[in-house]
C-alpha cells in the first residue's frame, strides 16, 4: 500500500469539533455510555460515524463512469452521489513511469480534473472522489480490451501465468479547504494491491463463451469479479472490493483524511 498526500477555495462549514475519525487508528478508547441496540434503520443508510454525519446534505461528486463504483460507495450508505465523469484523457505515457505512479497520477488527474470543473459551481462540493484500477501481468499494465480477440487473448494470459496477476486500485479524494491556503484543496491519495489467481483447468470454450457474454469488455483485465467472472477466479489475497473497482476500506480512510484534516495530522505526527 502506498499513500501519498497533498496538503498545502474554501468549504462551506467546519467538521464538528465533537468528530473523530473513527476508522483510522486511535490511542484513545471511546468510553460508550450504554450498549449498542439495533435499530429500524435498513441498509443502506450509513453507520452513524462523524464522516457520515458531516456528508449528510452535502455534494459527493464521483469522479467516474463505472456503475460498480457507485455500487460500491452505495453499498456503505453513500447514496447521495453526482455522477460526472472526469474528462482527463488518461493517455500518460507508461514507458516514463512505474505502474504505481500511472495508476495514481491517473486517479490525481481525474479528481483534480473534476474539482477544478466543478469547484465555482452554484453548490460547491463536500467531496470528490476518483479512481483508476489497472491488472498488472509479468510486469505488464493491463487495462481494458479493445476487440473480442483481445479480450481472449487477455484472459488466456491470466489463466496460463505461472505467477496470480495483482489488481491495483489508486484512490483520489479531494475536498477544499476552509482556509485560502494554496492550492485550495486537500488531496489524499492511497493505492490497494490485491493477488488474482486464476483457475488454471478453465478451458479456452469457457473464456470464448466469457468474452461472447460482453461482460468483462469495460473492465481492467476483461473480467468481473463480481459476475460471471467469478467462475475464472480460483482464489484471491487481499481487499476483495479492490478487484471490483473500489477499495472501500481504504476509501473511506481517505475521506476522513480529506475532510477532517486537522485530525489526519495529529494521528500522522
Amino acid at each position: 500500500m502506498l499513500t501519498a498526500t497533498q496538503q498545502p477555495h474554501h468549504r462551506s462549514s467546519k467538521p464538528p469539533t465533537l468528530s473523530h475519525s473513527v476508522l483510522l487508528a486511535s490511542p484513545i478508547v471511546p468510553i460508550m455510555s450504554e450498549p449498542p441496540s439495533y435499530t429500524d434503520a435498513v441498509s443502506p443508510v450509513p453507520l452513524n460515524l462523524p464522516v457520515f454525519q458531516f456528508l449528510r446534505g452535502k455534494r459527493i461528486i464521483l469522479a467516474s463512469g463505472s456503475p460498480r463504483r457507485k455500487d460500491l460507495l452505495n453499498q456503505i450508505g453513500i447514496t447521495k452521489l453526482d455522477v460526472i465523469k472526469s474528462g482527463f484523457a488518461e493517455d500518460l505515457d507508461k514507458s516514463q513511469m512505474s505502474a504505481y505512479e500511472y495508476v495514481q497520477e491517473t486517479a490525481n488527474q481525474k479528481a483534480l480534473a473534476v474539482y477544478k470543473q466543478e469547484i465555482e459551481a452554484e453548490v460547491e462540493p463536500a467531496l470528490i472522489i476518483a479512481a483508476d484500477t489497472i491488472v498488472l501481468s509479468k510486469d505488464r499494465i493491463i487495462e481494458k480490451p479493445t476487440s473480442a480477440i483481445e479480450h481472449f487473448r487477455m484472459l488466456q494470459s491470466l489463466r496460463d501465468d505461472e505467477f496470480p496477476h495483482r489488481v491495483f486500485t489508486a484512490v483520489a479524494c479531494v475536498a477544499p479547504l476552509e482556509e485560502p491556503v494554496y492550492p485550495g484543496y486537500n488531496l489524499q491519495t492511497h493505492i490497494e494491491e490485491t493477488q488474482v489467481f486464476f483457475a488454471k483447468d478453465v478451458s479456452d470454450e469457457f473464456l470464448s463463451a466469457y468474452v461472447a457474454s460482453g461482460e468483462g469488455k469495460d473492465a481492467a483485465g476483461g473480467y468481473q469479479i463480481q459476475g460471471k467472472g467469478a467462475l475464472l477466479v480460483e482464489k484471491i489475497v487481499g481487499d476483495y472490493s479492490n478487484v471490483v473497482g473500489l477499495p472501500l476500506k481504504a476509501t473511506l480512510q481517505l475521506i476522513e483524511k480529506a475532510i477532517f484534516p486537522e485530525e489526519s495530522e495529529f494521528e500522522d505526527a
